[in-house]
């Protein structure tokens, strides 16, 4: 698998982002908007789609959709432990942590459903769709906690508010009751929904600068690792712990270690934190998986 290919455009569209901000009209004063387009509309339109298509068979891949929940929930143990570690807490501002904790678990959901069809056929791709469905819920609550908290914001409120969380929990209603998009609408949805990460990739790279990057090292180099070292041998030990199929442990290895996602930026920015810092943290992240895939599906595996 050329893991570089898989995650070029991605890349690409981070810097396609960064040099029309930098180098062209279309500033800061163009991608602010843009960055609510994605934020409040089709961010959690792509959420809905995603899960309401994604058939969740709880009987035969409940070992699987346990260790996957188990994964998030490490990752967002370990992200919240930091600024508690002796050695560590002392270097790290804490809003910039709140911003950047959800660096730690979440991931690009598009490169696995592309990453999980090329490597493990129909079957893999469903696997990782239902992992996908089950963890977005866990996920984005997350990724909310620290900031809403921090800012004083109060946790429900913002819970309640946030169009992402409201795309899911309508997506995972609309799943277990057994709704469908209607199909004069699913191209429509569709399209919408996959305009959602090229623009917020792009929004990502216009909002990114890199200078803050180096005044919080120790906070980058501890959430990267966490996203690309830690929850690869956490999956490891899980798939060994309740003996996940050899499909399965392909999957749930292949989930553990996806870039960040995409998103992570725009929530940031919405949020009133530092999304800059997020930004590079993303390509920080979208650069990294060239190595975590190879190790977690080829050492680990």
């Amino acid at each position: 698998m050329n893991y570089p290919q898989l995650l070029f455009p991605d890349f690409s569209l981070i810097l396609c982002g960064y040099l029309l901000c930098r180098h062209t009209a279309l500033n800061r004063t163009v991608w602010e908007p843009v960055e609510g387009l994605v934020y409040y509309f089709l961010f959690p339109v792509l959420l809905f789609q995603s899960i309401i298509k994604s058939p969740l068979d709880f009987g035969a891949t409940s070992n699987l959709m346990a260790a996957g929940l188990l994964v998030i929930a490490i990752g967002i143990a370990l992200a919240y432990a930091l600024p508690w570690l002796p050695w560590i807490g002392r270097h790290i501002d804490a809003r910039d942590h709140a911003a950047s904790s959800q660096i730690a678990f979440r991931y690009n959901s598009f490169i696995g459903l592309a990453l999980a069809g090329k490597l493990a056929g129909p079957e893999g791709l469903l696997l990782m769709s239902v992992l996908i469905g089950v963890s977005v819920p866990l996920n984005n609550i997350g990724a909310v906690w620290p900031m809403a908290r921090h800012a004083n914001l109060g946790l429900a409120r913002e819970l309640v508010r946030n169009p992402l969380i409201l795309g899911t929990a309508a997506g995972l209603a609309g799943n277990l009751l057994g709704l469908h998009i209607p199909v004069w609408l699913e191209p429509t949805v569709t399209r919408i929904g996959g305009a959602s990460v090229p623009l917020g990739l792009m929004a990502a790279g216009a909002g990114m600068q890199l200078g803050h990057l180096s005044r919080a090292k120790t906070l980058t180099v501890a959430m990267l690792s966490i996203r690309h070292l830690l929850l690869p041998l956490v999956a490891f030990g899980l798939s060994r712990l309740l003996r996940l199929e050899p499909l399965q442990t392909t999957v749930l290895l292949m989930f553990s270690a996806l870039p960040t996602a995409s998103s992570c930026y725009v929530l940031a920015a919405r949020m009133g934190y530092n999304a800059a810092y997020v930004a590079g943290l993303v390509t920080l992240s979208t650069v990294l998986g060239m190595l975590s895939l190879p190790f977690a599906l080829g050492l680990l595996r």
